[in-house]
C-alpha cells in the first residue's frame, strides 16, 4: 500500500486485518448501504451475523486497500474494486452466492419518496376509490398529474396512471401525494453489488435468479424425463421399479386372457369360471 510510512499504524492494521479475512473465505461480496438508516443497518447486520454472513462497514479507501492487498493471493477480487463507490460495506462468508443474493433481497423494504429521487422503475398508480374526503385534495391531485375526480361523494382516481417513468425525477409534490396514497416507490435495504465465489466473479444480474422457480422447473423436467423413460422402456434406477410394475400388470393381463394358470391367476380364473357357470345355469333354468 503506497505511503505506508505516513499512514497511522491503526489504519494499516485495519487494512491488513480486513484483507486477511477476505482471503480466508470462499465468498467475498461488495455491499451497498446507501440510504439505510443507522438503526436499520445495525439490525440487518445482527441478522446477517446470526446467519454467519457478517458484513464489515469501513471507509471506501480502507476497503479498496484491503482488496488490493488480498488480490495478491486471489486475483479474482480485481473486478470488485469497480464496485467500491458510494457508501459501501464488504462481506466474507461461506455458502452459495445465489442464496446470498436472495437473502439480501429480503433485507429490502418499501419506503416513501421525499422528492428529488430517481424512480428505479415506473411508478404505477391504480384507479379506484381513495380514502380522501372531497375537498382541496382533488385539486392537489390533479395538479400533480393524478386523474382525480369526485363521484358519489368520494374522491376517485379515474384511470390507471404511470405517474413517473423509470429514470424520471420524483418531484416533491408527487412524492407527498404518493405518500398520502400509501404508495412507496423506493426501497431501503442492503444491495449486493457483486460477489466473488472462489475464483469466479458474479455481477448482480447473474445472481438475480428465482430459485423457487428453478427448483420447480427442475422438478417438472425430472418428472417428464421419468415419464419418457417409462414410456420407451428405458431402465434407470428411477424408472426400473415402474417398468417392472408395468410389465407385471401386462403379464398378468395376458395370463388371464389366455387362461394361463399361475398362483396369481388361479383365483381370478376360478371366479371367472364360476360366473360363466352361473350364467349358463340361468340360461338352462330359464
Amino acid at each position: 500500500m503506497p505511503g505506508r510510512g505516513s499512514v497511522p499504524p491503526e489504519k494499516i492494521a485495519r487494512v491488513d486485518a480486513l484483507a486477511a479475512g477476505l482471503v480466508k473465505k470462499q465468498i467475498v461480496a461488495v455491499v451497498g448501504i446507501r440510504g439505510v438508516p443507522a438503526s436499520a443497518l445495525q439490525s440487518m447486520r445482527r441478522e446477517l451475523r446470526r446467519k454467519e454472513h457478517p458484513i464489515t462497514v469501513a471507509t471506501n479507501s480502507t476497503i479498496r486497500h484491503a482488496l488490493e492487498k488480498a488480490m495478491k493471493e486471489r486475483p479474482a477480487f480485481g473486478p470488485l474494486l469497480d464496485q467500491v463507490q458510494d457508501p459501501t460495506a464488504v462481506l466474507s462468508a461461506e455458502g452459495n452466492p445465489f442464496s446470498l443474493y436472495q437473502e439480501f433481497l429480503r433485507t429490502r423494504s418499501p419506503t416513501p419518496a421525499r422528492g428529488g429521487e430517481i424512480a428505479p422503475a415506473d411508478i404505477f398508480v391504480p384507479s379506484g376509490t381513495t380514502s380522501f374526503k372531497p375537498g382541496p385534495i382533488v385539486g392537489e391531485l390533479q395538479h400533480g398529474g393524478f386523474p382525480a375526480a369526485i363521484e358519489k361523494g368520494k374522491v376517485i382516481l379515474k384511470k390507471d396512471t404511470t405517474i413517473v417513468h423509470a429514470g424520471g425525477i420524483i418531484s416533491r409534490e408527487v412524492a407527498g401525494l404518493l405518500t398520502r396514497l400509501e404508495i412507496y416507490p423506493l426501497e431501503v435495504g442492503l444491495t449486493l453489488r457483486a460477489v466473488v465465489d472462489g475464483s469466479t466473479f458474479y455481477p448482480p444480474e447473474v445472481l438475480s435468479v428465482d430459485l423457487d422457480q428453478r427448483r420447480a422447473d427442475l422438478a417438472r423436467g425430472a418428472a417428464s424425463a421419468l415419464g419418457l423413460a417409462v414410456e420407451i422402456g428405458y431402465p434407470t434406477p428411477e424408472s426400473l421399479p415402474r417398468l417392472l410394475s408395468r410389465a407385471h400388470r401386462r403379464a398378468l393381463g395376458v395370463a388371464l386372457a389366455t387362461q394361463y394358470v399361475t398362483k396369481e391367476t388361479v383365483e381370478p380364473l376360478f371366479a371367472q369360471a364360476m360366473r360363466e357357470a352361473a350364467a349358463v345355469g340361468r340360461l338352462i333354468g330359464h
